[in-house]
């Protein structure tokens, strides 16, 4: 198993006629921050639901550490931290009562636990709200001390659910900075979220998930660079006048454009994915001449293109 921290091996889960997770298996590398991307409904949040011991498998393996989850699974649920994407906050109760809470059900008593309160509160840019009612709190707040709950303990393997959703710009890098420190301390993460490129700032690599399954478990760039989609180039047009409909026609009319989309009457969005150079300049020259061009912006297609190009040939 090498230095892996995580080995999931066969994962299934139904319910019902539903499959929400099929034969899923993958090893997390102690140290390593790792993105679970996918549309909804392709199983990431009942495979980690599993994976933090709030479900229950119908099949397949998981070890934490060299050990079975199911022999011990008391001692190592204690060293997983769980975030998940819903924060339904007590009323009447402050951050230090709420964070507190999670400490005492850990176990831990006294001196230490008031220790490992201030800790986590003071990781998360809490200490100064400790006295502040957790539901008058900002959503970026209430996210914070929904992470410091989940650190309560130290835990080895952190798991996170869409964790930056509905975060506003300033609470999104709070956010990060406290990933980036996370992974600093030598923590392995699973993060989902459907902001794929926001989530490459943060992870070495990405599972990739789609109906139940991991379709690929690879690393940002190899991710990026996989797929038909990853080599072909996004093309914008603007036009001297409304003639956006002819270009779109003619667009369309040429094997080497995709997804011709009309943006307004003078904007047409189309993929190359025929071959660069000579070619395609040529098809330039002649689309600028026919169609009164007077800008055409070029894109590598993006992370999330590629990702859902991925999802598309696996459908």
């Amino acid at each position: 198993m090498g230095n892996a921290v995580l080995t999931v091996r066969g994962l299934q889960r139904a319910f019902g006629e539903v499959q929400a997770v099929r034969d899923v298996s993958f090893e997390l590398e102690r140290g390593q921050s790792v993105g679970v991307i996918g549309a909804n409904g392709a199983g990431k949040t009942t495979m980690m639901r599993i994976l933090v011991g709030l479900d229950l498998q119908d099949a397949g393996s998981i070890c934490f550490d060299g050990v079975a989850m199911e022999k011990e699974p008391q001692r190592l649920r204690g060293r997983i931290g769980w975030m998940p994407d819903a924060f339904n906050p007590p009323a009447n109760t402050t951050v230090w009562e709420y964070v507190d809470f999670f400490a005492r059900a850990f176990g831990l008593r006294g001196e230490k636990r008031d220790a490992e309160v201030t800790r986590v509160l003071e990781f998360c840019g809490l200490k100064e709200l400790q006295e502040r009612r957790v539901d008058k709190l900002s959503k970026g707040e209430q996210q914070r001390a929904n992470m410091a709950r989940m650190l309560i303990g130290d835990p080895e393997l952190v798991v996170m659910d869409e964790p930056a959703a509905g975060l506003d710009p300033r609470a999104r890098l709070e956010f990060k900075h406290c990933v980036r420190e996370l992974v600093r301390q030598g923590k392995t993460l699973l993060i989902s979220s459907h902001i794929i490129s926001e989530l490459a700032e943060m992870c070495d690599s990405f599972i990739l998930m789609d109906k139940g399954q991991v379709l690929r478990h690879e690393g940002c760039e190899e991710m990026r660079a996989a797929g038909s989609a990853a080599q072909r180039l996004v093309y914008e047009f603007r036009l001297a006048g409304a003639g956006a409909g002819a270009l779109q026609q003619a667009l369309e009319a040429l094997p080497e454009w995709e997804q011709v989309e009309l943006l307004a009457p003078d904007a047409v969005r189309a993929v190359y994915a025929g071959e660069p150079g000579e070619p395609l300049a040529l098809q330039l020259r002649t689309l600028a001449a026919e169609h009164l061009l007077v800008q055409a912006a070029c894109r590598q297609v993006s992370l999330e293109e590629t990702v859902i190009d991925l999802m598309n040939g696996h459908e």
